[in-house]
């Protein structure tokens, strides 16, 4: 079959099974998908690794004052844009490199979102992978003032929720960035994680505020 259309958290999802990055349509990404949009209203959002705009349209929806999409495949831009017209709804989007975009972008942004695919898929490669967690999270965190959030996701089960969160506080110290804890975030409940089975709670997530620059 070609691309065909469905309905996720009230929002319209062109989907190709056989030319999208997994579908595009991350189902154990949309209860993040509406937590993240809720802190969003009036807020200028930034969506890195957006792929076919989940979070971008979510935040656009729920009343975001401006959102940009970055993804550096030309076809997840593509997808997000049509996206984006199903829903009557209007988002930037621009084909970059993420890593990139977020040593040169302004600080403009009062939400920004990291949902990159996974950066390592066994142990060996783990520790290069934190180091790229690190650089998105080290430069992210520069570009936001007292009271802008980030929101970063990762979905390898070998990075634990601790290992990740040890990491971002890491960047936080070096963007000389004081933040708080604002919410946890993990799989929707239709992909249960099997305590006899650890590798199931693979996804895990935080947002975080700014409360000060040292």
């Amino acid at each position: 079959p070609g691309p065909f259309e469905v309905r996720a958290n009230d929002l319209t999802f062109e989907v190709d099974l056989y030319d999208g990055q997994k579908t595009g349509l991350y189902l154990d990404q949309l209860q993040a998908h509406a937590e993240v949009a809720a802190l969003s209203r009036g807020k200028r959002v930034l969506d890195c690794f957006t792929n076919q705009g989940g979070f971008a349209l979510a935040c656009a929806k729920a009343g975001a004052a401006k959102v940009t999409a970055i993804d550096v495949s030309a076809t997840a831009c593509q997808a997000a844009r049509r996206n984006a017209e199903l829903n009557g709804l209007e988002i930037e989007v621009l084909e970059h490199n993420v890593f990139d975009f977020l040593k040169h972008a302004a600080p403009e942004y009062d939400l920004i979102i990291l949902d990159p695919p996974s950066f390592t898929r066994n142990k060996a490669t783990l520790m290069d992978a934190m180091r790229g967690y690190k650089e998105i999270h080290l430069r992210s965190l520069k570009l936001l003032d007292r009271g802008g959030l980030l929101s970063t996701f990762c979905c390898s089960y070998h990075a634990s929720r601790e290992l990740f969160m040890e990491n971002l506080v890491d960047a936080s110290v070096d963007a000389k960035k004081t933040a708080r804890f604002v919410m946890n975030h993990s799989q929707r409940a239709d992909h249960p994680i099997l305590i006899s089975i650890p590798e199931t709670g693979y996804l895990k997530g935080f947002t975080v505020e700014v409360i000060a620059s040292r």
